[in-house]
């Protein structure tokens, strides 16, 4: 699981949280499933346990998640207009990702849309759409 960009300026807590709702948006952690603990994803994410908590919380605040003593961490789900927005966010964070590193390349803004644009043709061709 790879959540979390140290050089992003975006405080952990928030990347981690967001990250977990985009894999719930995206079906790794579907409706009923348990989430890793606490101190478990810390470990894997080599974070501050105190981050994963504060994650946590806050998304069960939202209602995504249900902590359940003695038993885990479970997914709720995502209500229907949170899942739109968290599916645009994602993109967006894809897309940045991409440009970031397109210019780093030394790609200019048009001949990145040609390329996509030529992606594209070729998904739709294959069906892949």
């Amino acid at each position: 699981m790879s959540l979390i960009d140290t050089k992003s300026g975006v405080p952990i807590y928030i990347q981690l949280k967001e990250g977990l709702k985009g894999l719930i948006v995206t079906g790794a952690y579907t409706e009923g499933s348990q989430l890793p603990t606490v101190r478990q994803l810390a470990v894997e994410l080599r974070i501050n346990s105190n981050t994963v908590a504060r994650s946590y919380s806050e998304l069960e605040r939202e209602g995504i998640i249900s902590t359940q003593q003695g038993r885990g961490t479970f997914v709720c789900g995502l209500p229907h207009t949170l899942k739109n927005d968290v599916r645009e966010h994602q993109l967006d964070i894809m897309l940045d990702r991409l440009l970031n590193d397109a210019f780093a390349l030394g790609y200019g803004g048009r001949d990145i849309c040609e390329r996509i644009r030529k992606k594209i043709e070729i998904k739709q061709v294959k069906g892949e759409e």
